[in-house]
């Protein structure tokens, strides 16, 4: 009803405080339904306020003590609470059919915002009005959490409401799905409006109070990907900082790059890296330019803990006045910076290499395809797969660690004679290697042998140059995750360097980093008295200061296909990590041999150390308390025996004091790795970004010459395979433990 047409009592504009009226529809399935207008009254004129439409019985507020006035169909109120939930007793009814108590009290603290737009108004209604209990779950069974990748969700439903699909016709809808534990504008305002107060209450307690906290924001290709980067910069200019974003898409590594160089307070890239399509995701950088550990990432925690939807809401409307826009001048900077992670450019020029690349639809595009070029080598495009597409549509899943996604990349590679093939995902951090067989097929690495091999090239050449002593010194560190493969470890000892050992995700292999900048900054000051400008300084005097007094980070890496070379960024970086991949195919050109001869002479020097992953998905509501339920098991039921071979150690990584080589404690989480009598070892954790649990299997053979290494490939295959197997089924079992 038009809000002109309304005849106001005069009692109702002598009211100060905002009230509503109500049109009534009794012929919506089981609710009665009432659209709200909310308006204040100016002298004798109503001001409208804001309206929604809601579910109650009409029994509910008919008979009140607030009603207080009608003619015809319309009802005034007084005193109604915006507060109100839709009607608790049908609320209640959709407990008794599968609704979860959690997903109903997030939702009803939702709905009951006095400031939600009105489109998720009517998308909670739907879902409650339609009944819809598993999506209701799915969306609303927890919130948020800053897992080992910041936060990352399904941001588009299974199950679209109407008004979220607005008048979209293509897969993404007009708005990102409603849902606490979705990744939408409400979890995005809110993780900005929590990054933001942490940083302005850091920089009064290192009394740096008058300091505006900076942000520089990145964001990827993905659905709402811009708008959550314009939505996030919007927020932290409103409270009172500075904002940068970038005008298009970039990669996760430069936004890590970017931090340092325009020395925000933090950074935010938006991005689900390799999840499927329908997810996207935030994640927080701290000044260091490495993604959140404690006691940061705690903190902005804290402060997401104590934010309201009222609060976020008003948030909701975008305003980009006064947010600076980054253009191209970064990207040059960037990627000069990490072009020094060449270490024998003279091979590179004396042995040229022929790449095929893929960003599979992403943002490798803008700085792998420059990078490569650059340095003098020929790098063939796969047609098709340059398109910025949010959909991903040549591919099953963007992942890189799934062959399949390189059967384009291969068959180009093919066609044009290549030497090389390289496939990164879609925010560029993690990149798959295919070298060429002579069968003219190509056989694609997995993280942990691309991982063996660049750090084994790495620290020859290191002593090669004459950058370390031959005996290798303890104060050069290659830094891996405890699941990444153990020979690593044996390569850092033989080499007479340091191997560090962290929890899974790269931001630990970046807090390492901080600390020894810092030791090595304290030290530098207390000898000399000089106080080092660290990002100042020349590479060359850094990694100088770096052995003297510290730790020089020479290479980090992990088994999800992630790595990195680079002091200037520290997050794992694919896009000079192409870089490292094609030096190391000229290098083996150099000495008459391929890729897959060199991975082989590491075995054969090292011996075979052959490993698996299994990854088990558990989606929704159900599938988080299954994930729980098995993790639970491992503590307190573990497992006795795994394919007939005994259990002989359990490492509890969240009861367990664990140190690092350098004698640091390592936080408690529940991670568990478990040694079998045969000498097979597994690890077993939930993951971080994605909804599933992950083992990690690891197997050692001994090799003495080429006949018994292909013997040993193929008799570990067989062995870890039936273990795997043996997992699956055991996990299964373990989804419903009571704990």
């Amino acid at each position: 009803m038009p809000l002109s047409s309304v005849k106001f009592l005069d009692w109702h504009l002598t009211r100060k405080k905002p009230f509503l009226f109500g049109k009534i529809n009794r012929n919506h399935k089981n609710f009665t339904w009432v659209e709200f207008i909310r308006v204040k009254t100016c002298g004798t004129t109503p001001v409208l306020v804001g309206k929604y439409t809601t579910p109650y019985e009409i029994d509910e507020w008919e008979n009140g003590k607030n009603c207080c006035a009608a003619f015809g169909d319309i009802k005034f109120l007084f005193s109604f609470s915006l507060k109100t939930i839709p009607c608790r007793r049908k609320v209640e009814k959709l407990l008794g059919k599968g609704a979860l108590p959690e997903a109903i009290q997030n939702i009803s603290a939702v709905r009951a915002c006095e400031n939600l737009p009105m489109w998720a108004q009517r998308s909670i209604d739907e879902l409650l009005a339609n009944e819809l209990c598993e999506e209701i779950n799915n969306r609303f069974f927890k919130t948020l959490e800053f897992g080992t990748g910041g936060m990352r969700a399904r941001t588009i439903a299974e199950t679209l409401t109407a008004a979220e699909r607005g008048k979209s016709t293509t897969k993404k809808p007009e708005f990102a799905s409603v849902g606490t534990a979705y990744l939408n504008d409400f979890n995005i305002i809110g993780a900005t409006i929590a990054l933001f107060r942490y940083c302005a209450k850091f920089l009064r307690e290192n009394h740096r109070g008058h300091e505006l906290p900076s942000a520089v924001i990145a964001y990827d290709v993905r659905h709402f990907s811009r708008h959550f980067c314009e939505l996030a910069a919007s927020t932290w200019k409103k409270l009172g900082g500075h904002a940068m974003v970038y005008d298009s898409p970039r990669s996760t590594p430069q936004l890590s790059f970017s931090v340092r160089h325009l020395q925000c307070t933090a950074g935010i890239m938006v991005t689900a890296s390799h999840n499927p399509w329908h997810d996207n995701g935030f994640k927080a950088y701290f000044s260091d330019g490495a993604q959140m550990v404690d006691p940061h990432a705690s903190g902005v925690i804290d402060e997401f803990s104590k934010l309201v939807m009222d609060e976020i809401c008003k948030f909701c409307e975008k305003d980009m006045a006064g947010v600076a826009i980054l253009g191209d001048d970064v990207d040059g900077q960037y990627q000069a910076a990490v072009s020094k992670t060449i270490l024998r450019r003279d091979i590179i020029h004396a042995n040229p290499i022929h790449a095929v690349f893929s960003p599979l639809h992403g943002t490798g595009g803008v700085a792998t395809i420059p990078l490569l070029r650059s340095n003098k080598i020929k790098c063939t495009i796969v047609v098709g797969q340059n398109d910025r597409d949010p959909n991903f549509s040549t591919v099953k899943s963007p992942n890189p660690e799934n062959r399949d996604a390189l059967d384009m990349a291969i068959a180009t590679a093919k066609s044009c004679d290549a030497d090389i093939v390289l496939a990164t995902d879609p925010d560029g951090d993690r990149l798959a290697i295919g070298a060429r067989l002579p069968t003219n097929d190509f056989e694609i690495f997995n993280g942990n042998v691309s991982g063996a091999m660049l750090a084994e090239y790495r620290i020859s050449q290191l002593k090669h140059l004459g950058k370390i002593p031959q005996g290798g010194t303890k104060n050069l560190a290659i830094i891996k995750t405890f699941v990444t493969t153990p020979l690593i470890d044996k390569i850092a000892d033989f080499h007479g360097v340091k191997c560090i050992n962290t929890l899974t995700g790269f931001k630990w292999i970046g807090e390492k980093m901080l600390a020894y900048e810092n030791e090595m900054l304290a030290k530098e000051l207390a000898t000399s008295g000089i106080s080092v400008n660290y990002d100042g300084t020349t590479a060359e005097t850094r990694q100088s200061l770096l052995l003297k007094h510290s730790t020089l980070f020479a290479f980090g890496c992990e088994e999800s296909y992630g790595c990195l070379a680079a002091d200037d960024v520290r997050d794992k970086d694919a896009n000079s990590a192409c870089l490292l991949a094609c030096e190391l195919a000229a290098y083996a050109k150099s000495v008459g041999k391929t890729l897959v001869d060199l991975r082989d002479d590491i075995y054969l020097k090292y011996g075979y150390f052959g490993e698996a992953v299994l990854n088990i998905y558990y989606d929704g509501a159900d599938g988080a308390q299954k994930i729980a339920n098995i993790l639970a098991s491992y503590q307190q039921n573990p497992p006795n025996t795994v394919n007939n071979s005994a259990i002989r150690k359990i490492i509890d990584f969240s009861k367990q004091k664990i140190v690092d080589a350098d004698g640091k404690t390592i936080p408690q989480q529940k991670f568990f790795f478990l040694t079998l009598a045969n000498g097979v070892k597994f690890a077993v954790r939930g993951s971080g970004t994605e909804p599933k649990i992950k083992f990690y299997l690891f197997a050692e053979t001994a090799v003495s010459g080429k006949s018994q290494l292909s013997s040993a490939i193929r008799s570990t295959a067989d062995l870890l395979d039936a273990i795997r197997e043996f997992l699956r089924s055991d996990c299964e079992s373990r989804t419903n433990f009571s704990h």
